[in-house]
């Protein structure tokens, strides 16, 4: 039955068990200031589950262990969910916001790492990747939250969001850099868009709401859907505890992002916005894949290509255009350049609907317009790169590239270490087993978790 649905196959293919592996090879030299862990999210169902949408699929943590030039350990654990043992997201009651997949994306915050789902509240896990249970903030997130929070790099604040398909649709979030829950804040004007991720500038918030929405009649257990109807449309709100109230909507060119790479003011304070988007047909192509339809694309992200809006607040347009005819997914950069000016971005290639480009991680030089891209290997696909500063770090790209790769000749998946200036590979660290391509993930340094980093 799996053959069938594309993410359960090939790359996507899940692993069946939970296992721990120590002492692990590697090739090249691990830069010693590689201290922390590397964690990575995806969909994997456990056998005998076939979802009906790849974002059902229950949520598989994959941690590396690297300390001083070492590759400690390695381990994967399923979120123990409700969902996992087959708990419905729907009751009679409503929403179980705890029966979540927790598949998306895990990150830490306030020394807590947590495992995301947008439809749901976050999960709780040990720093070895055991599941603590749902986390509210201490009762004070009521509703869901999304995936895709920013961690301000100036005040540590973590800004979110919570969307919902129906009223009120948009809720905005802030907690302080320990981790309490201090602002949120109903914001108005806003649809039962979906809204996957968000942006953050040094004063402003900004909001993406495509033509992809709220759609009961969809039966994929993912209820959206394209529509015509629906407004493509940026929102732009000030930070702070007034912001709410001062959110202007923009009109802009039908499409949807899944993905922001970045955005900042520019020196006239316009708003630079940019990020991977399709167009309708891309969408098509997309959710078949995900659903497992006919007419779908061999991967996912097919038609995929970056976008740059530019916002003038002063005058009230926006200007717009595809900056790019490489088909890329998964954009980051140096966090420290997070809602700031930055000259790099990196992201993952894929090849097109024609088969151009293929699988490679990529760099962009915003300044020169330049491209390059680190090509793994045949039948090699790279999760998303994430980016980690060298020690004494002077340049923007001062640092490493970490990003797991699935391997299907091999049948075995490795860590590479590349230089984030060059695109050099550094090093790599072979896993005891296949990865499968999973979605996101974060580097915790130690410090993350103070003198106890364990």
């Amino acid at each position: 039955m799996t053959g069938s649905k594309p993410y359960l196959t090939g790359h996507y293919t899940p692993v069946v068990e939970e296992v721990t592996a120590t002492d692990l090879t590697i090739e090249g030299t691990l830069p010693p200031e590689l201290t922390g862990r590397m964690l990575r999210n995806g969909h994997n169902p456990k056998p005998g589950v076939t979802p009906t949408h790849w974002f059902k699929g229950s949520g598989m943590v994959h941690g590396i262990r690297l300390r001083e030039g070492r590759a400690e350990w390695y381990r994967n654990r399923w979120v123990r969910t409700p969902a996992l043992d087959g708990a419905p997201y729907m009751t009679e009651r409503g929403p179980d916001l705890t029966a979540s997949p927790a598949g998306t994306h895990v990150i830490e915050h306030g020394g807590r790492l947590l495992a995301l789902c947008e439809a749901n509240l976050p999960f709780e896990l040990t720093r070895e990747l055991e599941t603590v249970g749902a986390y509210d903030f201490d009762g004070k997130l009521r509703g869901v939250m999304t995936a895709h929070p920013k961690e301000d790099p100036v005040t540590g604040e973590l800004h979110f969001f919570g969307s919902s398909p129906f009223p009120p649709f948009l809720t905005y979030h802030v907690a302080d850099a320990e981790g309490e829950l201090v602002h949120s804040a109903d914001v108005p004007g806003a649809t039962a868009s979906l809204k996957h991720d968000f942006a953050i500038t040094r004063r402003h918030v900004v909001f993406i709401e495509g033509n992809v929405t709220f759609d009961p009649s969809e039966a994929s257990g993912i209820p959206y859907s394209w529509s015509e109807q629906q407004p493509a449309r940026i929102g732009v709100m000030p930070r702070g505890t007034d912001g709410a109230r001062q959110v202007r909507w923009f009109s802009v060119e039908p499409g949807n992002m899944l993905h922001v790479s970045n955005a900042y003011e520019d020196g006239r304070g316009r708003i630079v916005l940019e990020g991977p988007t399709v167009d309708r047909e891309g969408f098509r192509l997309s959710w078949n894949w995900w659903v497992g339809a006919p007419g779908r694309g061999t991967e996912p992200a097919a038609r995929s290509y970056t976008r740059r809006w530019v916002i003038d607040l002063a005058d009230g347009t926006v200007d717009e255009q595809i900056i790019d005819d490489l088909a890329v997914e998964f954009p980051t950069l140096n966090e420290a350049y997070l809602g700031a000016e930055n000259r790099y971005q990196y992201a993952i290639s894929f090849p097109d609907e024609k088969g151009f480009g293929g699988y490679g991680v990529v760099k962009y030089d915003r300044t020169t317009g330049a491209r390059r891209i680190h090509r793994v290997g045949d039948a090699r696909l790279p999760g998303e790169a994430v980016f980690v500063p060298a020690a004494g770090a002077t340049r923007e790209d001062d640092g490493y590239l970490l990003t797991v790769v699935s391997d299907l000749k091999q049948d075995a998946s490795q860590l590479l270490v590349i230089d984030a200036s060059g695109l050099d590979r550094i090093a790599t660290v072979h896993l005891p087993h296949r990865v499968p391509a999973g979605i996101h993930g974060s580097w915790i340094p130690d410090s993350a978790f103070g003198a106890d980093a364990g």
